[in-house]
Parts: structure tokens; C-alpha cells; sequence
């Protein structure tokens, strides 16, 4: 159970339509549209559903997928993972461990010192400035 629970019709009430598609029904954007993939400002990353923090700025760096990527997340326990065998493969989903919406997937192909690649959808997360 998550801490964060509200009626399908309560979360298409309160995101957009695209956030909607991604967070509540495991969608993805295209690569190089969304808002934060080459962003380079310091803050702090919060899902857009719930406004948890989950990824800050400092873990962030430039993967060349076109989707905001991280080494690791804010905290061990700001994030779950999921099995996630669509696509005619296995990959590990991510979603936010307050209220289950999907963020993205993680691979293990990124830089030290986790070799952890969480690619994330732009319009899962919400920037916040330090």
C-alpha cells in the first residue's frame, strides 16, 4: 500500500493528460522532448503526482538518451523497483514509493560510483531550484 492513494478519476483530475499517459499508465515520452533532459540547473527532483522528493541535480549527468538521467536516487527508500516484462523483455520499472506512479526504468550501465542509469521521464518529475 502506498501512502499516496486516490481513484483513477481523481488522478486524471489532477494531472495533465501526458502526465496522466506516463505516471498513472506506465507510458513514455519521446527521447529529447521532455523539459529536464539536458537541464543543468542545481535543485532537487520531486514526482509530479505526489511531489516527493526523489533525485537530486548533484546525480544527475548527460547519458545521450534524451531522458534526465541519475547515478542514484535522493534517498534508498525515495524510490521501488518492479519487474517490468513489456517490450519483449525483462527490465526493472521505477515508481515513486509514495505513490507507485512509474517514472522510468533503471540499467546497469551507468557511471561510477552505482553504475546505476536511472532514466526518467521529464513529465514524471518536477524541478525545484536551490
Amino acid at each position: 500500500m502506498y501512502a499516496v492513494q486516490k481513484t483513477d478519476a481523481e488522478w486524471k483530475q489532477q494531472l495533465t493528460p501526458e502526465q496522466y499517459k506516463v505516471l498513472r499508465k506506465q507510458g513514455t515520452e519521446r527521447a529529447f522532448t521532455g523539459k529536464y533532459w539536458d537541464l543543468k540547473a542545481a535543485g532537487t527532483y520531486h514526482c509530479a503526482a505526489c511531489g516527493q522528493p526523489l533525485f537530486s541535480s548533484e546525480t544527475k549527468f548527460d547519458s545521450g538518451t534524451g531522458w534526465p538521467s541519475f547515478w542514484q536516487p535522493l534517498t534508498p527508500n525515495a524510490v521501488d523497483h518492479r519487474e517490468d516484462k513489456g517490450w519483449f523483455m525483462t527490465r526493472t520499472e521505477v515508481v515513486c514509493s509514495r505513490c507507485g506512479s512509474h517514472l522510468g526504468h533503471v540499467f546497469d550501465d551507468g557511471p561510477p560510483p552505482t553504475g546505476l542509469r536511472y532514466c526518467m521521464n521529464s513529465v514524471a518529475l518536477d524541478f525545484r531550484p536551490k
